[in-house]
């Protein structure tokens, strides 16, 4: 993935905020951009120290100088593959360049974390030999790298207790990749080991398979091992959702700690015991990292779990009605289909009788899009408060036709409703130019989230239904 310069530095920014110590900001010898980036997050006043990474070559270094960062994340392979490969030198060779970079690095002012990658495949007398001699040149801080994840947990362990007592460094670091699934375990590992820092990434975004996941390490430290960290863990489901606006990857939904499905539950098992008392399915709080508990409605809900997400919609059915509601629900889940929140909510108003107007409807909407025209979309809503209709207007540009409209309903109702669009999901269920599309997406007004879907030929029509829809749960209210 690729970021601007900009979109960089509001991730920075919101990572010093979260409270990590280092934000390595970027490779600022790899292109203008990059160089960009470093050196704007460097001058942007942060707490965090700002560290970029470079190869054991001079003209990297001045790079990493040039843009201003605190410090270099001096990489050195190490392996005899590497070495051989990829570097075409010899071991010897190795050594005098980590000697020598570190060095010039520390010439040039920066603090220096020499850096060993594919150390986990390494000779490890090599490795030391490595690290003593950056030691030696002035390294402050030392990484191994498991660049290929290809540590186990007990391996792990051994390895940077290993080199926890080999190397007098004040800083050992940790840094896994995911390639096996183990990074984060791999991670957690090394760090009872003896290891004192680790790099990870939100989402767990990296090459490959990824780097070790930031959020799933620090909650586990602090929940399973009762560690004190400065990380303010309730800003991590938020800016897990903004890392994935901003790079346009989104996580699986069941992603530890902060995937959509990590604190839903829909069983009938599950919500019957969440409805008693949440710690029976949940090992932390939402809150905790900033998310929101959620029941979701389908074949596998208990009657006890559609009543509550009901009760949240302001219902009371009898009975008799939840037992339909129930058996609709079930029906459409047989199906194969997603119950949404939306779709919960229509069937219950079909079931109680209900025909209260929706409090959102779309009138009218017109997009402007082309090469060489900012999209743009103008939109025509009417709002039903306390049985009386008003409407109103709103227009907005974005980065495309289904962004412009998104932000033109946004602009129309922040009025009225401060409602936020958190996830947003498109995938085509028919082949042809005249594909349909379904798009689905979720949706929080304060502590409570909706989800709604869209399926039609026109994918801004199928995200305004979905949008709508979901705003429509979240504003409809029956006490």
């Amino acid at each position: 993935m690729s970021l601007t310069p900009e979109n960089k530095l509001r991730i920075a920014q919101r990572l010093d905020e979260l409270g990590v110590d280092v934000i390595e900001a970027g490779f600022a010898a790899v292109s203008d951009g990059e160089m960009e980036a470093v050196k704007l997050i460097a001058d942007a006043g942060l707490r965090a120290e700002i560290c970029s990474a470079s190869r054991g070559v001079k003209g990297d270094i001045d790079a990493v100088a040039k843009a201003g960062a605190d410090s270099i994340h001096l990489i050195i392979p190490v392996s005899d593959l590497h070495i051989e490969e990829k570097l075409r030198k010899t071991r010897e060779q190795v050594l005098v360049i980590t000697r020598d970079m570190v060095k010039y690095a520390k010439d040039c002012g920066l603090i220096v974390e020499l850096s060993t990658e594919d150390a986990t495949r390494a000779d490890f007398e090599f490795l030391k030999q490595v690290f003593a001699t950056g030691v030696e040149a002035g390294a402050d801080r030392v990484v191994a790298c498991d660049t290929v994840g290809v540590l186990t947990p007990e391996r792990s362990y051994q390895f940077y207790g290993y080199l926890r007592k080999a190397l007098k460094v004040p800083v050992v670091s940790v840094h896994c990749h995911n390639d096996f699934g183990m990074a984060v375990a791999n991670t957690v590992a090394a760090l009872h080991a003896g290891a004192n820092q680790f790099h990870a990434t939100i989402n767990g975004l990296g090459e490959r398979a990824g780097n070790a996941s930031l959020e799933e390490i620090v909650v586990s430290l602090m929940a399973l091992y009762k560690l004190k960290l400065n990380i303010k863990t309730e800003k991590l489901y938020g800016i897990s959702q903004f890392v994935q606006r901003l790079t346009g990857v989104y996580v699986q939904p069941n992603k530890a700690i902060v995937g959509e499905n990590a604190f839903t539950h829909e069983s009938g098992i599950h919500t019957q015991g969440m409805l008693a008392n949440p710690a029976t399915y949940e090992p932390i709080a939402p809150e905790l990292v900033g998310g929101t508990r959620r029941l979701a409605s389908g074949k596998h809900s208990g009657s006890a779990g559609i009543k509550a997400t009901l009760a949240g919609m302001g219902l009371d059915p009898s009975e008799e009605q939840l037992q339909d509601i129930f058996e609709r629900v079930k029906t459409v889940g047989d199906k194969g289909k997603l119950v949404t929140d939306a779709d919960l909510l229509a069937i219950a108003e079909s079931v109680l009788g209900l025909s209260k107007a929706k409090p959102i409807q779309l009138l009218e909407i017109t997009v402007v899009s082309g090469n060489t025209v900012t999209p743009t979309a103008s939109v025509r809503l009417k709002l039903n408060g306390n049985g009386k209709g008003n409407e109103v207007r709103g227009a907005d540009m974005g980065v495309g036709p289904v962004d412009a409209a998104i932000n033109a309903v946004k602009k129309a109702i922040q009025e009225v409703e401060p409602i936020h669009l958190e996830q947003y999901n498109v995938k085509a269920i028919t082949g042809g130019t005249d594909a349909m599309v379904e798009v689905m997406v979720r949706m929080r007004k304060g502590g409570r989230t909706a989800t709604a879907m869209g399926v039609r030929e026109d994918i801004v029509m199928a995200s305004l239904d979905a949008v709508i829809g979901c705003m429509n749960v979240l504003t409809t209210d029956y006490n």
